[in-house]
């Protein structure tokens, strides 16, 4: 159901991690007519904290309490990946409009579940926290290449690296637990979904993965096997006709810088992940340079305020709707099923 901008919307959070904290309640604070409602963290301490520090006006005891409350309209799921179809079907049923934090969900099951609540009930918004790195040059690469600055498309490369040597002392967290984080890799998904803006998806995907540093200690103290891969390389056959090639690593001490090149019979375009900085050239050009972003193309985060816009049916979601969203889970999961078995994995699973 709609509200209209004079409405008050009740926002009840599940999960309150460092990006609820920094990002999504600051961002619902600052609009009118929303009220920070509820909260239920991993515990009842955690919970009251956060209450207390941000101002939210009721701490609940379990997230299913809080989602059942007739009084909350909507639900920001910040937990980590393993419980964001759980907590946002559950939501959904209780007639709650949901914003779940990205990843989407822990497999691309889970995430096709969630996409198919949201469909049985059309009258709710929900919406996947988007990632927000390219938002300053995706308008900018979207528009060059349907001018034709590329021409047709023929490869693409990405290349992400954190530049650091192996961590063999470090501390087991959340994303290297595959229990929490389910198939999510690293900054897989985030620079998959700029590739979805830019080029569309993949259809076919061949990988290979390693593990490192295959052990860590856990909050216990004791050393914890490890196997979410912290090196992939993957190729792709994209549906627009390219070949792609992405690598992400955080084992490559000292390493190449992160980027984004896009070949075509035509162009080429570069993005340097780190100062997302574009430059291109053209057939005849001696080399790159850099191309200017306008303002008025560069987009910046307004999650909540586009949550909230689409609850009141101002403007609907585009960053980033379910549907798109499973995209980047398929894919994701596609990585690990492909290098699992050696094969070809088809798209969409």
């Amino acid at each position: 159901m709609n509200t209209t901008s004079n409405e008050n919307i009740n926002v009840g959070f599940v999960g309150a991690g460092t990006n609820t904290r920094v990002k999504h309640i600051p961002g619902f604070q600052a609009l009118d007519n929303v009220t920070l409602y509820g909260v239920a963290n991993r515990s009842r301490s955690s919970s009251s904290a956060v209450a207390g520090e941000y101002g939210i006006q009721n701490v609940f005891d379990d997230w299913q309490a809080l989602i059942q409350s007739p009084e909350v309209d909507a639900i920001c799921v910040g937990t980590w990946p393993y419980m964001h179809g759980t907590v946002t079907i559950a939501a959904i049923e209780a007639g709650k409009h949901v914003l779940t934090e990205a990843r989407m969900a822990e497999d691309a099951s889970d995430a096709r579940a969630m996409l198919t609540a949201s469909r049985e009930h059309p009258e709710l918004i929900t919406q996947v926290v988007p990632s927000p790195f390219t938002l300053k040059v995706d308008q900018t690469i979207i528009d060059l290449i349907n001018e034709g600055y590329l021409g047709n498309i023929t490869a693409i490369e990405v290349r992400v690296a954190q530049n650091t040597f192996p961590d063999f002392e470090g501390p087991l967290l959340w994303r290297h637990n595959r229990d929490f984080s389910g198939y999510n890799i690293m900054t897989m998904g985030i620079w998959y979904e700029a590739l979805l803006r830019w080029v569309g998806p993949a259809t076919k995907v061949s990988a290979m993965t390693k593990v490192v540093v295959n052990q860590r200690v856990s909050d216990n103290g004791n050393l914890t096997a490890v196997s979410i891969p912290d090196h992939v390389d993957v190729i792709c056959e994209m549906a627009c006709g390219a070949q792609a090639h992405l690598g992400f690593s955080s084992i490559t001490g000292l390493g190449a810088t992160s980027e984004a090149w896009l070949f075509g019979t035509e162009g080429t375009l570069r993005l340097d992940g780190r100062t997302l900085t574009l430059s291109g050239g053209q057939r005849g050009d001696s080399e790159l340079k850099e191309i200017p972003i306008e303002p008025a193309k560069q987009s910046e985060w307004r999650v909540e305020e586009e949550f909230v816009e689409a609850i009141r049916g101002i403007a609907p979601v585009t960053h980033t709707p379910f549907i798109e969203a499973i995209k980047y889970m398929e894919w994701t999961e596609a990585v690990t099923r492909s290098a699992q078995t050696g094969q070809v994995i088809n798209l969409p699973l």
